[in-house]
């Protein structure tokens, strides 16, 4: 049986919202790098690299990009005043420069006392973001936000450059490949076996 395409992708939302908040931290934990009003971040996991630009305003508007290796993009923006409940479905008008997507589903997500939310567009989005001065969010006739992306071109260059680093890169061993705790890797192996 097959997943509706859109049911399917607010699937992978509803994941990547419950796992996003260990990825971030982890972004956050290795090395960070300022480009201006961006800061860039490799993943730990080596899947991908992720923009963060926090805007002082009312709450403390937070906008994080990640792109990751296998080209999906996330962008999750979070907010001290905002009421949005955990794996809430959303429907959001998203406005760039360049053009817009009206109606784009998101997911509700709450991070390090921030409520927000978490969406996925097509591969050439960051492409868009890269070429636009701002992004304008709205819930209906709602506004949610008004965000600035000066800076945006030369920080998603840095992005993939950031991508294609970790993708050049031999993968770090995981706990399950490293023999741990005197655990060898095969443990059925010839060579496995203990004296």
């Amino acid at each position: 049986m097959t997943m509706p395409r859109r049911r399917l992708a607010l699937s992978s939302l509803l994941l990547a919202a419950l796992s996003f908040g260990g990825t971030m931290a982890r972004a956050v934990d290795a090395a960070p790098r300022d480009l201006g009003d961006w800061t860039l971040a490799p993943s730990e996991d080596g899947q991908g690299c992720f923009l963060t630009r926090v805007y002082k305003r009312l709450g403390g508007t937070t906008l994080l990009l990640g792109l990751d290796r296998d080209g999906s993009n996330h962008l999750t923006v979070l907010n001290d005043n905002w009421s949005i409940k955990p794996k809430e479905r959303l429907s959001l008008d998203f406005r760039l420069t360049s053009g817009g997507y009206p109606k784009h589903f998101a997911v509700g997500l709450a991070l390090d006392g921030k409520r927000g939310f978490v969406t996925s567009f097509e591969s050439a989005f960051p492409t868009y973001f890269a070429k636009s001065q701002r992004l304008d969010i709205a819930r209906g006739d709602v506004p949610v936000e008004r965000l600035m992306l000066d800076g945006s071109g030369a920080a998603i260059a840095a992005l993939r450059d950031c991508v294609t680093a970790q993708t050049a890169a031999p993968a770090k061993a995981s706990r399950d490949d490293a023999a741990l705790d005197g655990i060898p890797r095969d443990p059925f192996s010839k060579k496995s076996r203990r004296k």
